[in-house]
């Protein structure tokens, strides 16, 4: 398993991947995601290859404070592989690379399989509601 910061020319492969899990919403753009996160000097979108094909991404970033972890995504053929916790291991390192000491991330409520992989994976849920409100 080849492991890699990704570049614009997987971008495609990426969001094929990203759609696949579920994870892309109709009101944000995982092509600009992507962009700002491959391009960005505090981010950078992994990717994990088997023999050339992407089978499992995670945006990573931090924001001086606390890394932060999106677009964790595993091919479904290779779903209850260890390649999610390899991905995630692989976002932690990257965090701490960059002098981080703390990761997080956000599950929705009602995406059950996510919240039962992270709590196996030994994180806990924080009690703490998020606020937001779209800009554009």
């Amino acid at each position: 398993m080849d492991i890699q910061e990704l570049g614009v020319e997987f971008r495609d492969s990426a969001i094929a991947l990203w759609d696949q899990a579920g994870l892309t919403r109709s009101w944000n753009s995982p092509k600009d995601d992507f962009d700002r996160a491959s391009q960005g000097d505090s981010s950078a979108v992994l990717g994990a290859f088997d023999e050339g094909l992407l089978v499992a991404t995670a945006m990573v970033g931090h924001d001086g404070h606390r890394g932060w972890v999106y677009y964790l995504a595993v091919a479904e053929s290779r779903r209850r592989t260890g390649l999610g916790h390899l991905m995630m291991s692989e976002a932690e390192e990257w965090v701490r690379r960059n002098g981080i000491h703390k990761i997080q991330f956000m599950v929705r409520e009602d995406n059950v399989n996510a919240r039962d992989f992270y709590l196996h994976a030994g994180y806990e849920k924080s009690d703490v509601t998020v606020y937001g409100r779209r800009l554009d």
